[in-house]
């Protein structure tokens, strides 16, 4: 068959495996197709057998395991982790083919290499943050836009030095300002922005491998990095808006967070499992908002059976509500729910269920803290100000399950924890649902 057919077949696959894993009922199925069109595109390069086979075959293998022991080895909670990560090696890939094809010009090379730098460095403090390891800094020397003015305009001049050849003191340089351009890029970025940067890297990773697949005459790469540029692109659009927020905003605002002073001079009201499951049995609707509370406890277990005893038990009707940008990554919480087998059907986003708020007899928030805060409403001094929130103030009766008073990932308080409706329920998200659960099974 000729390899131009393959092709075809292979970005029919992809496109359907993506079409099946807009559902959780198919996402599995979706994985499978799109997973088997990538392993028939690195089969297909072996027709007919190149005289590097060996190394090839050795790289693949190397690569193949490394990933199948990452995948079955990573908690379903370091998910967000695990993108950034491959984000960035799809990178620091097209990096690595640029600088090992050097010494043939090709534009798109070098214009790939400039993305795939950003992206591994961007990518590497975006694993590096969620991961624990590295916090918000809040770049003071510079303004951030005159910052990011000043790397484009570096980055602008070494390309315009390259013309037609590629002299490895300017493209070393180019690649240098590119690495650092992402690092400074992402690292003031904290709060509910994480997920839209994480949607623009995947965004850029895709756009690598086009620039790839020009320079390399590849159709495949063309197709499939067009795919997954266009999807980050479309999915980083989405969070945008769920934020309130713009590209320019995004990647121009100083950093908060690692600057906030809480002084907690309030009291907030507090409520004992025991009692929650009292008032949650006797009640007619319950909506659940699930965090990154819930997904570091790994807490979505003891959610599902929450929300089965209630139905089948006492009657009340449970929904989940989901903000676009809850936990550090999109579509986070809805991966938990549905490993939790959580009934979709049960599964709300923010614009379909906010107004139900106010017909509700309780909310109960497991972790969410920014996406909550009534601040981003009522506050125009917030940094939060502007961003749609999931409207839990509205509830009769509001049950934040958290460990202390503190802030959420921006930073800011939630003035939320002190308002007369809400009762804090205080301790690990796992373990507090489970005591609830109980309560009510008694």
């Amino acid at each position: 068959m000729n390899l131009i057919y393959i092709y075809l077949l292979c970005i029919c696959a992809v496109i359907l495996g993506i079409r099946f894993m807009s559902s959780p009922q198919t996402a599995s199925l979706g994985a499978g197709v799109s997973g088997f069109a990538m392993f028939l595109a690195i089969v297909s390069d072996f027709v007919p057998v190149p005289q590097n086979a060996l190394y090839l075959i050795s790289a693949i293998i190397l690569g193949a395991l490394t990933g199948s022991l990452l995948g079955s080895k990573i908690k379903i909670t370091s998910l967000p982790q695990m993108v950034a990560l491959l984000n960035g090696l799809g990178g620091g890939a097209v990096v690595c083919i640029a600088i090992g094809d050097m010494h043939i010009f090709s534009f798109a090379l070098v214009i790939g290499s400039i993305i795939g730098a950003i992206t591994f460095s961007g990518s590497a403090v975006a694993f590096g943050k969620l991961q624990g390891f590295l916090p918000t800094f809040n770049f003071r020397l510079l303004n951030p836009m005159v910052l990011n003015s000043l790397f484009l305009c570096i980055i602008a001049f070494f390309t315009i030095m390259l013309h037609h050849q590629i002299p490895p003191v300017y493209f070393s340089a180019l690649l240098v300002f590119s690495f650092f351009w992402g690092i400074f890029m992402v690292m003031p970025i904290g709060g509910a922005d994480m997920p839209i940067i994480i949607s623009i890297l995947n965004a850029l990773s895709g756009w690598t491998s086009v620039a790839v697949g020009f320079a390399q005459q590849n159709i495949l790469l063309i197709a499939v990095g067009s795919i997954i540029g266009i999807g980050g692109i479309f999915l980083a659009r989405i969070m945008i808006k769920a934020t309130n927020t713009s590209l320019l905003k995004l990647l121009n605002r100083p950093a908060t967070g690692t600057i906030a002073e809480h002084t907690h001079k309030q009291n907030a009201q507090t409520i004992s499992a025991q009692d929650a499951a009292f008032i949650m049995k006797n009640a007619d609707k319950i909506i659940i908002v699930p965090g990154f509370g819930m997904a570091a406890a790994s807490a979505q277990h003891a959610l599902k059976n929450m929300g089965n005893i209630l139905r089948n038990k006492f009657s009340v009707d449970v929904k989940y509500a989901i903000h676009p940008v809850a936990g550090r990554m999109p579509g986070h919480m809805n991966v938990l729910l549905a490993e939790a087998d959580v009934d979709y059907e049960e599964v709300f986003e923010l614009d379909d269920i906010n107004r139900e708020f106010s017909e509700t007899d309780i909310a109960y928030v497991i972790g969410a803290n920014d996406i909550t805060n009534p601040d981003a409403i009522n506050n125009p001094q917030s940094v939060l100000y502007g961003m749609p929130i999931l409207d839990v103030q509205k509830a009769k009766t509001v049950i934040f399950v958290k460990r202390s008073l503190s802030s959420g990932y921006s930073g800011v308080e939630n003035p939320l924890f002190f308002a007369p409706n809400t009762f804090m329920l205080y301790g690990d998200a796992k373990k507090m649902t489970e005591e609830v659960d109980k309560f009510l099974e008694q």
